[in-house]
């Protein structure tokens, strides 16, 4: 557990990075909702600005995570957890699959292979690598591979048959996902809320992709995302699937952030408020939480898995009310106000008191957990 502390703690380096990119992605998909940047100079702009950071997220956290996990700050550890994250996304990359398994699997299971917990095992790989093989000296005639050096070389080698274990062991946790998600097609609420709740907890993972193409697009014919905006779903219907994220991005992380603030240390507080207050804004307005989610998803385990209850709860409560909206880019406040516009959003009024409801849960419960397990949430970490 203290391991899982330390590295909560070094990921805040990457985690201060990503609202600055969300806010921008966010902006840009709201100034040109429809032609994605491709309709005005200014959205383009600043979605690639964002899109630079966001869809990198996974090189950043190996980045974090490495400086961080390390005992010398020289940059060696960062460097050889690039050397492993380039070596494992090179090696599963799309055009590579079917050569490696002589046309066997299907390469559009990798398609997600750069998320976040692989750049995370990179950073510790990294950082491991760096701890134990920077000081041992090789035999005469090796010793130019010594040292850092071998820091690196040792990286790129154990990622190297990590990825060989990824080869053959991904392809199945992508099916298992998908067959998750093919399984709660006709359950009504009760799946609409198990699915939202397996999407919180597989989000380190990039897995939760795979389910998300069950319910939003076409895999299984449900295609809720492109009917709710295109018009041509189901009233009443269409748009439960996303619906129940919206109390939770735009009120719910909110209020979770405000009761770790005041949690904080005295002494803490003003690095916590400006963390959280970004992360904050960040899934008001665009839906995007991964920033706020990291900051305590390794520092408090609990904590997350309770907040991916407490989102699958609102799937539930949305899917039973007549509530319906839909999201573009995600379910912040942006995409709310342009889903008004949908003929398939039905009563979207009531996101505004299901949303107090949630963020009072959401900061009462976070307030409660944290002050009576001692959680150790932003502010709160051991020196």
């Amino acid at each position: 557990m203290k391991y899982a502390y330390r590295l909560g703690k070094a990921m805040m380096l990457p985690v201060a990075c990503l609202p600055v990119a969300g806010l921008l992605m966010g902006l840009g998909y709201w100034i040109d909702p429809s032609g994605y940047g491709s309709g005005s100079l200014v959205a383009e702009i600043m979605i690639q600005a964002g899109s630079a950071l966001m869809n990198n997220m996974s090189l950043l956290f190996a980045l974090g995570v490495a400086t961080g996990l390390a005992d010398e700050q020289d940059g060696t550890a960062a460097i050889a957890s690039v050397a492993a994250w380039l070596v494992i996304q090179n090696l599963l990359a799309v055009d590579n699959i079917a050569i490696l398994t002589g046309g066997r699997e299907d390469p559009s299971s990798f398609e997600n292979i750069e998320n976040q917990m692989i750049g995370i095992f990179c950073g510790v790989l990294g950082a491991y690598c760096s701890n134990r093989y920077r000081e041992v000296r090789l035999f005469r005639g090796f010793q130019v591979f010594q040292g850092r050096r071998l820091v690196v070389i040792a990286a790129a080698g154990y990622a190297a048959v990590c990825s060989l274990i990824l080869l053959f062991l991904w392809p199945w946790l992508y099916e298992v996902s998908v067959y998750m998600g093919t399984s709660l097609l006709g359950t009504g609420p009760v799946g609409v809320g198990i699915y939202m709740f397996l999407n919180r907890l597989m989000i380190p993972t990039g897995l939760h992709h795979a389910l998300n193409s069950v319910f939003w697009f076409d895999l299984a014919g449900i295609s809720d995302l492109n009917h709710f905006w295109r018009g041509t779903g189901i009233y009443g219907q269409t748009g439960q699937y996303m619906a129940g994220f919206f109390p939770v991005m735009i009120f719910g992380m909110p209020g979770a952030a405000l009761a770790m603030y005041q949690t904080a240390r005295k002494e803490k507080k003003k690095m916590a408020g400006g963390l959280l207050m970004s992360a904050a804004v960040c899934s008001l307005l665009t839906g995007v939480t991964e920033p706020m989610e990291f900051s305590f998803m390794f520092l408090a385990p609990g904590l997350f898995f309770l907040h991916a209850f407490l989102t699958g709860l609102s799937g539930v409560i949305c899917a039973m009310l007549p509530f319906r909206v839909g999201f573009n880019f995600s379910a912040g406040l942006l995409d709310y106000f342009l889903a008004l516009n949908s003929p398939m959003a039905e009563n979207p009024w009531m996101l505004w008191p299901l949303g107090i409801v949630f963020f009072l849960l959401y900061y009462g419960v976070f307030r409660f957990c944290i002050l009576k397990f001692r959680l150790r949430t932003p502010g709160r970490e051991e020196e």
